[in-house]
């Protein structure tokens, strides 16, 4: 069964919009892989913001993302309850940490260097104020 869209001047088809979608998460999911291996770049927000993209273009990429043997769980966590596993969350204050360090190896002026502490320290409140996930029931 086709999907009926009308077309509207200014506005782009379902079709354009999920190919859009679609592009914008392998993009994300590809920056998300190259995260795992580089130590100061991020891995779960890239495949949260995939996760969503799929979400909205590809259900089959989508569900396959969500039930990787190693992304998966913190994905579904995040989806489900807003949380970060405790372990995430210390690997991201060390990735804020020696990222800050890093940039202040550059010697910026006091007021950029403010500046980032407050956005660097803002992003660790977040990531504290996350939920653990919830114990999930063992299966038999």
């Amino acid at each position: 069964m086709k999907r009926q869209v009308r077309r509207v001047a200014g506005m782009a088809t379902l079709g354009t919009k999920r190919a859009g979608y679609l592009l914008l998460g392998m993009v994300m999911l590809v920056l998300g892989i190259i995260g795992a291996f580089l130590p100061l770049m991020p891995t779960t927000i890239f495949l949260i913001a995939a996760a969503w993209c799929f979400s909205r273009s590809s259900p089959r990429v989508e569900a396959w993302l969500l039930n990787h043997r190693r992304f998966g769980p913190t994905l579904r966590d995040w989806r489900e309850e807003g949380a970060i596993p405790r372990k995430a969350k210390l690997a991201a204050y060390a990735g804020m940490s020696i990222g800050y360090g890093l940039f202040l190896l550059g010697r910026p002026g006091a007021l950029f260097a403010i500046a980032a502490a407050i956005f660097v320290g803002a992003g660790a409140v977040y990531v504290a104020t996350r939920p653990d996930p919830r114990p999930k029931p063992e299966r038999e």
